[in-house]
């Protein structure tokens, strides 16, 4: 036994041996972008990886301080400041509960650039003190970092990554253009749906049309927001010929957070691996409080309500009814809610401050989970089997949503128009309906048949650009292509000339032909 013992100890060291820990550089993406970027930080850290992490002094989630990672802090105002940010969402929060109107939908979206414009804006800011200080720069060159692990939702990471000459690996959904698919791989949009169309795969024709109209219309947030801040400022530092998008589409490899279980069919790329789940994992037992308020729910279970990072809590009439439909339901309800006490509250209605979402999740007594729409807890929830009802706020929330409730494990409601009685009735609807739970656990199934772990695949494929320094054999060169290449205009033109010239020749051939013999046979005739 013991020399089993000391064998197994030797093969473990030897094995430790054996790891080469490498050195990444992270550029994030603050507010729920984090929070899954955290967790692969994590897990590079567990797999003998030495972590450094850029942010801006004032950032809302990423801490200074960790023992995961290394910090440098930049003294720029880049960051997502909790104050300035909770408002702007708040008032566009306000804006969606205002209604329907066609104004109010232009507002929404106006006030929407905006934010997105002075993010980009403030991280090129950020970016530009980076390369003007010589002393960062150099001491980032003799790092000797591996490669660069950032998220193109912002070009920051993309940027620095090209100028040190590391390879690049995303954590992506989104690039700074919009779905990242779009930047790299065919998107038809015959069957490719715009994000925020709410459409499927299977369109007719005026969905098609409605497709085309919101492809339109990303190009022109892409062009108000985007194009005139990285185009004056990669021209400056990158030289006049490059086109800002061709250094994200240089990366080496994208892990992107979702797959095909949320997404609908469609082309993809040999260097896009995905990685959707990657943060889920199985639960973790509660509290004992916690615990003990979920047992008490008896037979009935426990509903999970939560509206994410960036959204604290709902007006207070919308609160209100909420509380109200839920104190008449017989399950029990742990609500994260902050702010003001609903005057409407049931018994039955626990209210916290934070709650351990994954873990509520996993509990065999949950029936319902209550969410807004982000990408991270419709995964936990696809994940652990339980069916949503959804109150979609900000950003890509309805989107999510949307794709949910065509898969049928989804109700989702308009914020704008929620009371005691239709929140009530959508509730009940999921609880009692077993399709949306049967659909659900369906989808959980595909999700996790899996042959490895999500964390697994991602894991290997940055410790692969690691030992490879880069992953260009995986690469499409279509983005050093122009537009009239990538098209075939060339091609189609030159083919049309000469087919035209074929043409016009053979048409001057007759024509000769068909004088001669009518000069021949005039001769004759004389």
């Amino acid at each position: 036994m013991f020399q089993t013992s000391l064998v197994s100890l030797t093969v473990l060291l030897c094995s430790a041996l054996w790891v080469d820990g490498g050195k990444v550089l992270v550029f994030p993406l603050d507010g729920s972008h984090w929070i899954n970027m955290k967790v692969i930080i994590e897990e590079l850290h567990s797999r003998g990886h030495e972590v450094t992490v850029l942010r801006p002094f004032n950032t809302w989630y990423i801490k200074q301080e960790s023992p995961h990672y290394k910090s440098i802090t930049i003294e720029t105002s880049a960051g997502f400041d909790e104050e300035n940010l909770g408002s702007l969402i708040s008032s566009m929060v306000n804006m969606r509960l205002e209604g329907g109107s066609l104004w109010k939908y232009i507002s929404l979206q106006h006030k929407k650039f905006n934010a997105l414009y002075f993010i980009h804006k403030h991280t090129l800011e950020m970016v530009e003190e980076m390369f003007q200080d010589t002393k960062l720069m150099q001491s980032l060159h003799d790092a000797n970092y591996d490669l660069v692990l950032t998220d193109p939702a912002v070009g920051g990471g993309v940027l620095l990554g090209h100028r040190l000459g590391l390879p690049l690996v995303f954590n992506v959904r989104w690039t700074i253009q919009g779905e990242g698919h779009q930047a790299i791989a065919p998107s038809p949009v015959s069957y490719v749906p715009i994000q925020e169309s709410e459409l499927t795969d299977k369109m007719t024709f005026n969905q098609r049309v409605k497709n085309v109209f919101f492809y339109l219309f990303t190009r022109f947030q892409v062009w108000y927001t985007v194009d005139s801040n990285y185009k004056p400022f990669v021209q400056r530092h990158f030289g006049s010929d490059v086109h800002y998008m061709e250094l994200f589409q240089a990366a080496d490899i994208w892990l992107m957070r979702n797959d095909f279980t949320f997404e609908f069919p469609r082309p993809t790329m040999p260097n896009i691996i995905y990685m959707s789940g990657f943060q889920c994992k199985p639960s973790k037992p509660l509290s004992k409080e916690l615990e003990e308020f979920v047992q008490s729910s008896g037979e009935h279970g426990v509903i999970v309500m939560t509206l994410g990072t960036l959204v604290a809590n709902l007006p207070e009439d919308v609160t209100d009814h909420i509380a109200a439909a839920f104190a008449q339901l017989p399950q029990k309800v742990i609500w994260r809610h902050k702010g003001r006490r609903p005057s409407t509250l049931g018994n039955n209605t626990l209210l916290l401050d934070w709650l351990p979402q994954n873990d509520l999740l996993g509990h065999p007594k949950t029936r319902l989970f209550v969410a807004h729409g982000g990408t991270n807890g419709i995964q936990e929830a696809v994940y652990h089997g339980v069916p949503l009802v959804g109150l979609p706020l900000l950003f890509d929330q309805p989107d999510n949503f949307f794709k949910m409730k065509v898969r049928g494990v989804a109700k989702v409601m308009d914020i704008a128009t929620v009371n005691r009685e239709n929140f009530l009735e959508a509730l009940e609807e999921v609880l009692h309906e077993p399709s949306y739970r049967e659909n659900m656990r369906k989808l959980s199934n595909l999700q996790r048949d899996q042959p490895i772990k999500p964390m697994d695949r991602a894991m290997f494929w940055i410790e692969f650009v690691m030992r490879h320094k880069g992953a260009p054999h995986l690469r499409t060169d279509s983005y050093k292509m122009s537009m009239v290449q990538y098209y075939s205009i060339d091609v189609i033109a030159c083919l049309l000339a000469v087919g035209l010239a074929a043409f016009t020749l053979f048409i001057a051939v007759i024509k000769f032909l068909c004088c001669r013999v009518f000069y021949r046979s005039k001769v004759k005739h004389e």
